[in-house]
């Protein structure tokens, strides 16, 4: 086995850049990787999480869409000690290469290449900023170390009515080579033993640095690119024989159940977000936050703890199988399977079922709510209903999703 190189020489790149349409209207004033998740997180917790406690400390976040709520929540967050040489950093798009913006993540990645000239790594991370899961990446890194691999990306089985979503990786049946790469292709192909399944990319990968060096530049100078990761970078080392794949499932993190091991999560739908959260809620949760072995990470906010109020006329109101973050009030209200963020109100006789809640909603007296995301400082008013008739919903002004979901922006007036 090769002797892995201290973490020292490894430099993380978090692509914290995108604009998540699909997210509308949560993503109306925000990054996608900023998006609140889970009653107090942001969704870039969870990939600055793994890298942290897998011991990589050096870590630069390339942003550029609406970053602003982004840079904030780094700045407040995510601080490592100088004495040690580790730091978390937000690079805005600097028009290093011209009057431009970033016109894909390979680009991204080449527009920052005096970071990685200036580090001097042997490796490098390049994770994306909006998933959910658990990951010890060291044993990534070990993997890709002992197949000598130019790249390594982490592979997950998912529905192959999903993987139009991912690229797509067919393995080589002796080993972790990568034979062919398709991104995001209209009919994916199955694996060899489940024909319901696609063998997909996390959009999380390990590069030799030299190799990921020259390869941005070599592909910054085509005119045919996307400057795509995904898109031109791994298919071009899969044609060189350069990129392995790393079976996801296959990764062991410390506190993680059977049923939660290899849970990853692409929120990049309303539905998708909206279950994530959901697989919260339960009480054998299919996502565990509660594991102090492997914690993710986020600000604390100052707040007091959760409060359930009795209310003469509704008494305590009922609560179950939720989250409830600090500065929630439930004042004789009724909430279940939901999930409610800092400084939640539920005014006596409203009820909440299978919600997401995001910071500063009240829930007035009342009021009814349903299947629904709900972003910050939105009031809805007394007797209101959400939820219940989708039409109504949209005559409002809420998104409503194919299964129903319904999702309310931020400031939304009444």
């Amino acid at each position: 086995m090769a002797q892995l190189p201290p973490s020292r020489r490894i430099l993380s790149m978090v692509l914290a850049g995108g604009e998540g349409k699909r997210l509308m209207p949560l993503t109306r004033d925000r990054a996608k990787p900023a998006v609140p998740f889970g009653g107090k997180y942001r969704l870039i917790d969870f990939a600055l999480s793994n890298l942290v406690n897998g011991g990589y400390r050096r870590i630069v976040v390339l942003t550029q869409y609406k970053s602003h709520s982004l840079n904030v929540h780094l700045s407040r967050t995510w601080r490592m000690s100088t004495l040690l040489g580790n730091y978390v950093t937000s690079v805005p798009a600097q028009m290093r290469m011209g009057k431009r913006w970033f016109v894909g993540s390979a680009d991204a990645l080449f527009q920052n290449v005096n970071i990685i000239e200036d580090e001097r790594p042997e490796h490098i991370f390049v994770f994306g900023a909006d998933h959910i899961y658990r990951m010890d990446p060291e044993q990534m890194l070990q993997a890709h170390v002992d197949s000598g691999a130019g790249v390594t990306v982490a592979g997950i089985r998912v529905p192959i009515a999903e993987a139009t979503a991912f690229g797509v990786i067919q393995q080589s049946d002796e080993s972790t080579l990568i034979e062919k790469f398709w991104e995001k292709p209209a009919e994916p192909p199955s694996t060899p033993d489940d024909p319901t399944m696609a063998f997909a990319s996390m959009g999380n990968y390990v590069f030799d640095a030299e190799v990921l060096l020259d390869l941005v530049k070599e592909d910054a100078m085509l005119d045919d690119s996307r400057h795509d990761v995904g898109g031109d970078l791994i298919p071009a080392l899969v044609d060189k024989g350069l990129a392995h794949v790393y079976d996801f499932t296959q990764n062991e993190v410390p506190g993680v159940t059977d049923r939660e091991h290899a849970y990853w999560r692409d929120v990049g739908t309303l539905d998708s977000y909206f279950d994530a959260n959901m697989d919260l809620v339960s009480v054998d949760p299919v996502f565990n936050l509660y594991n102090r072995d492997w914690p993710i990470y986020t600000q604390e906010i100052t707040a007091p703890p959760a409060k359930v109020v009795a209310v003469a006329d509704y008494g305590a109101g009922g609560m179950s199988d939720s989250i409830l973050a600090n500065g929630v009030v439930i004042s004789g209200g009724f909430v279940a399977h939901s999930v409610l963020s800092p400084w939640v109100r539920v005014e006596p006789g409203a009820s909440v079922d299978h919600c997401v809640l995001a910071e500063d909603v009240v829930i007035e007296a009342g009021a009814q709510v349903r299947n629904a995301i709900i972003d910050k400082n939105v009031i809805v008013p007394p007797g209101f209903r959400i939820g219940f008739d989708a039409e109504e919903d949209r005559a409002n002004g809420f998104e409503v999703t194919e299964s129903g979901i319904v999702a309310v922006s931020k400031n939304h007036p009444f």
